[in-house]
């Protein structure tokens, strides 16, 4: 059966050449299943319903998805991101090469997709290229997010050899303008010659990954350029666009970045004037079965909206990770969430399932 499947996905591979770039991305993704991973992943979905059905915490499989913390220094500012204001009250530090390796080496045989960002900015850490390649190595799909400004040439080609499967490129502007508004300290032309110089390099290496996105956080000051990023896309030859709601922390009474284009927008204005999140809170979350977030030192949280490590559901560096995954501290997260998610300080801005895509 798992023969079968392999060479099904392999021959899909061959075709993906014709294919447009997401469908050929999606391929990329199921090239790396194996029979482990979609028997884990299959107990992992019948966990969630039934956990969701009977009100009751089960898990029988380990996370479909994985995320990583490379670092959470950041060279920008921005001004809705806690390492862009420097307001982290966890420390700082980067990810290392051999708590990465032994983590991987636990949970290879069943985790299909492996995330290496969470905050800050993952090309600080000297070793994450070196990282990629070692999960590379693992037939792991991988995916990475970056403001793109230590893309040069030489960086660019090693990024490309890594085997990194997708590369988000962050490019919130099209002009320096508008794009140093929300990216405070950035330069727009380093993005877009970051994005060329791993274009070029695909072609050169003759390289069907990264598959290439450009994410543009949608606030009101650029929500004029949605079109023209669109345009800049096609011109620097990345393979998408997609757009990105924005976060905010403080919206109840307005942000001056919340954009005026409602399908854009996180949160609608109520008849009192003040600001609300557009989706319901329901008693259940996808997340807390089928992926998780490992810090740089080894914290275990959550999701990403836990972006300070308060909920703290294990360490790494003291424990095993499946033997976490079960503990009670898990059970006891998603129990709450079950019972009352809206109760949970990291939950009431959490609005799952409100990207627009391209």
């Amino acid at each position: 059966m798992a023969e079968g499947l392999l060479q099904r996905n392999s021959l899909s591979l061959q075709k993906a050449n014709q294919l447009n770039p997401r469908v050929s991305d999606g391929l990329q993704f199921l090239s790396k299943l194996s029979f482990h991973r979609a028997w884990n992943a299959t107990k992992v979905v019948m966990s969630f319903y039934i956990s969701k059905w009977t009100n009751n915490p089960v898990q029988w499989g380990v996370p479909i998805s994985v995320t990583f913390e490379p670092t959470t220094s950041c060279n920008l500012r921005c001004p809705e991101c806690p390492s862009g204001k420097r307001e982290f009250t966890r420390p700082t530090g980067m990810l290392q090469n051999d708590f990465f390796k032994s983590t991987i080496d636990e949970l290879y045989k069943e985790i299909s997709y492996l995330i290496f960002y969470f905050q800050g900015e993952p090309f600080l850490n000297p070793k994450f290229l070196e990282m990629v390649n070692y999960a590379s190595s693992k037939n792991i799909y991988t995916a990475t997010s970056t403001n793109a400004h230590y893309l040069n040439d030489e960086v660019a080609k090693k990024t490309v050899e890594s085997g990194l499967s997708r590369l988000i490129i962050s490019i919130d502007g099209t002009t320096q303008e508008t794009y140093e508004q929300y990216r405070i300290g950035g330069d727009i032309n380093k993005v877009i010659e970051g994005a060329e110089n791993v274009v070029k390099w695909k072609k050169q290496l003759k390289s069907k990954t990264p598959h290439i996105i450009f994410q543009f956080l949608v606030v009101k000051p650029n929500e004029h350029q949605i079109k023209d990023v669109e345009l800049l896309a096609k011109k620097v030859g990345v393979d998408e666009v997609r757009f990105k709601t924005a976060q905010m922390y403080d919206y109840v009474n307005g942000n001056k970045l919340i954009p005026t284009i409602e399908k854009y927008s996180r949160y609608k204005k109520q008849d009192d004037g003040t600001f609300a999140i557009k989706n319901e809170m329901l008693n259940h979350c996808w997340r807390l079965w089928h992926s998780t977030v490992i810090t740089w030192d080894g914290l275990v949280v959550p999701c990403c909206f836990d972006k300070d490590a308060q909920h703290q559901l294990g360490n790494l560096k003291t424990e095993s990770f499946k033997e976490m995954w079960q503990g009670e501290k898990y059970k006891n997260f998603r129990s709450a969430v079950l019972r009352s998610r809206s109760e949970i300080d990291i939950c009431k801005n959490c609005t799952e399932g409100t990207k627009v895509w391209a």
